[in-house]
């Protein structure tokens, strides 16, 4: 079976320039240059203008509106994927801790992320359970090709996420975590509450439409991850979760598509993932795992939500020698979308 990957994969620089060879001393893997980058980046561009809005007089919409989609539409896939790693491995050497902090402190509030409720979340929950029962954000027990379904999903995240991890947190007996989740959020709304007190317009822009917005988009993005379930084994990795290969999103996010992967070996470097993937084809094969090209989990999502099976079924990658038509790839697309009870 012969697959073409264009997804990224490490290739080191021969020379770096003085900044980067001083940032590197800072960093645990070079590979991990990028992430650096990026935070400046983003420290540079959006840092300022939010501080701007919050100027006396001077927040306005025509300011405040292309501000948002720069930041929700440019800058947020990468940022939460850089999160998602950065999680995962650490990005600073331990003498230099405390600069970890920078992405989910400092950065994390103006892309709606509230400072430690994603780590507890995805690190402290989501992994270890699996999105079986105990998974607070487990799609199993909904129609994962309803919208109805998913607006119900989303808002119980929106609306209970930080009550139902706490006592998640403490039926697992994992108090420091909890601890750390609490007070992120606690912290958070404080900050907010004043800040609104102080310019309620620069607020809304800076911190809480992006905060709704992240949230909706984490969600869909968790749906299309986990949207193709087999009920015989909704345990394994292979039939709870999709891989997207060779899109945009790859390249934009740090081949963030490959999600089983992620899952089987959740601190494996974004750039061996797609080399993993292609030396295990035989094992997707024969685990019946659903491979998609071309598209996104948030693409998946919308055609889901619209029931566009045949757009859905042509975007599958055939792993199985044998082949399958088109009515049965649709067919096995809908077995796997149906609730599990």
């Amino acid at each position: 079976m012969n697959i073409e990957i264009t997804d990224p994969t490490f290739l080191p620089k021969r020379k770096h320039h003085l900044l980067d060879r001083f940032l590197l001393r800072l960093i645990a893997d070079e590979r991990d240059l990028v992430f650096v980058h990026l935070v400046i980046w983003l420290s540079l561009l959006v840092i300022p203008v939010a501080v701007f809005l919050y100027l006396p007089g001077m927040f306005t919409w025509w300011v405040a509106a292309p501000y948002l989609v720069v930041v929700l539409l440019v800058f947020l896939g990468p940022y939460i994927l850089m999160l998602h790693c950065t999680c995962h491995r650490r990005l600073f050497r331990s003498r230099y801790n405390w600069m970890n902090k920078i992405i989910p402190w400092l950065l994390g509030p103006f892309f709606g992320e509230t400072p430690e409720t994603y780590y507890g979340h995805h690190m402290g929950m989501h992994h270890p359970e699996n999105n079986l029962e105990d998974d607070l954000s487990s799609t199993m027990r909904y129609q994962r090709d309803s919208f109805v379904h998913f607006i119900i999903y989303f808002l119980r995240f929106f609306f209970f996420v930080l009550p139902e991890l706490s006592v998640y947190f403490s039926r697992r007996k994992r108090k420091k975590l909890m601890g750390r989740t609490i007070a992120g959020e606690l912290v958070w709304i404080a900050a907010i509450v004043l800040l609104a007190i102080w310019n309620f317009q620069a607020t809304l822009a800076v911190f809480i439409i992006p905060l709704v917005f992240t949230r909706f988009m984490m969600m869909a993005g968790n749906w299309g991850q986990h949207a193709f379930i087999d009920a015989a084994a909704p345990g394994n990795c292979y039939r709870n979760s999709v891989t997207c290969i060779n899109s945009v999103y790859n390249r934009r996010c740090f081949n963030d598509g490959y999600h089983i992967v992620h899952h089987l070996r959740p601190s494996l470097h974004y750039t061996d993932m797609p080399g993993e993937f292609i030396s295990n084809l035989k094992v997707y094969a024969k685990e019946k795992a659903l491979v998609f090209k071309g598209i996104d989990f948030f693409m998946i999502w919308f055609l889901l939500m619209t029931r566009s099976y045949k757009t859905l079924a042509r975007r599958v990658v055939v792993l199985d020698e044998e082949g399958k038509s088109q009515q049965e790839i649709i067919e096995l697309l809908r077995a796997r979308t149906r609730r599990i009870r």
